[in-house]
């Protein structure tokens, strides 16, 4: 005989927290997505010919690079491609990539070399 409930069961607290957070991540979910935002920034500027800055400026590249990327798919009509989500939060890869070495040659053009 199986049984069925005609109200639903209670949630744990541990379920009601992740089936009711939003835009909320963990501390271990932020540091994935700066992982892989540096990872995206460092193969942008490896791309553009760039070797400025450490692991601080790679993860801020790649985030931007997402940024400018997103923007760029949406105003071509161009899907994301390879989308990660994080926490709730998706991260376009290829964009990211991609928009890293536009803005990678962006500040290349505007500022001087030495």
């Amino acid at each position: 005989m199986i049984l069925i409930p005609l109200f639903p069961l209670p949630r744990t607290a541990i379920q009601h927290y992740y089936l009711n957070r939003k835009g909320i991540m963990t501390v271990l979910e932020f540091i994935l997505l700066l992982l892989i935002a540096g990872i995206c920034g460092a193969i942008g500027q490896a791309i553009a010919g760039s070797s400025r800055g450490g692991i601080l400026v790679s993860i801020a590249v790649g985030f931007i690079g997402a940024l400018l990327g997103s923007w760029m798919s949406a105003q071509l009509g161009l899907p994301e491609l390879l989308n990660v989500t994080i926490g709730g939060n998706s991260f376009p890869i290829v964009w990211s990539i991609i928009g890293s070495v536009v803005f990678v040659l962006i500040v290349g053009l505007l500022t001087k070399r030495r």
